[in-house]
């Protein structure tokens, strides 16, 4: 796919129920770290695949294929472009995020459920509650959030902090010491990749957005389910479940700390 095709591919994907794509894919057309893929029939994008390169992990998503193409092997030539891309770049394991649909395409492809996404929802606060210990981000803190993100992830993923994080999209919290406790950085279409490995730093991050977003509206994060003592926290503050899925992994396994991952960017780039 290349930024020619951005509108197209939005447009089709809007009309199959996906929502507005648009600057989504124009990032993933226009970002080095990423491989976007199209496929087209008859002067029509019929489907789409991203792989994201993120040091040795590539994630694969955004895998879709218009309803009156489906089961002819379409989504599975689409996830090996973009696995093939992966490992052109020098990527030798992948992760993805599977719907009940396409789960079977992928364990057909090799990929395992390592794990699961639980994603929890809560109102925002109004004025008068308790304010959090989180600052607007400083250019300086980048270097101490990419290296905190490595340990949480097993991934680099310095590309994307660089190109999202900025004093209106991204918040920090500091520990006693004046060292980085963690983070969250959004991205342009929403989302928001928080890592943070003490579960207090983390809170007052999650309490900082909730707070920012105000009473009308409502707040997301994402935790493995290995991050028992995050969800039960969450669930104790009027946290509530509205998703889950698997996270399946083909490759060897990063050394990674998945209690530290509280938010993702998304489930296509990580």
């Amino acid at each position: 796919m290349t930024v020619a095709d951005v509108e197209r591919t939005a447009d089709a994907m809007l009309r199959e129920g996906w929502g507005d794509r648009r600057v989504k894919m124009r990032f993933v057309a226009e970002h080095p770290q990423c491989a976007p893929f199209i496929a087209e029939a008859d002067g029509s994008i019929v489907g789409t695949g991203v792989s994201t390169f993120n040091g040795a992990v590539a994630w694969i998503g955004t895998i879709w294929v218009d309803q009156g193409w489906r089961r002819r092997g379409l989504g599975r030539a689409l996830t090996l472009a973009t696995m093939e891309a992966a490992e052109a770049a020098g990527c030798r394991t992948f992760v993805l995020v599977a719907t009940k649909v396409g789960q079977p395409l992928y364990e057909g492809l090799g990929f395992d459920v390592q794990t699961w996404y639980r994603i929890k929802e809560a109102p925002g606060l109004g004025p008068g509650q308790v304010a959090s210990r989180a600052r607007s981000y400083r250019p300086s803190d980048l270097p101490s959030m990419a290296a905190l993100d490595a340990v949480a992830t097993g991934e680099d993923r310095r590309h994307l902090l660089a190109a999202f994080a900025a004093p209106d999209t991204s918040l920090c919290v500091e520990r006693a010491d004046g060292s980085l406790g963690g983070f969250v950085v959004r991205a342009p279409w929403g989302g928001g990749a928080t890592i943070a490995p003490d579960p207090d730093d983390a809170m007052a991050i999650l309490q900082a957005r909730r707070l920012a977003a105000g009473p009308e509206k409502r707040v997301r994060a994402g935790l493995l389910a290995d991050n028992e003592d995050g969800l039960e926290r969450l669930a104790a503050t009027g946290w509530i479940d509205v998703w889950q899925a698997p996270r399946m992994i083909r490759g060897p396994m990063p050394d990674w700390n998945p209690r530290s991952i509280w938010g993702q960017f998304d489930h296509a780039v990580g």
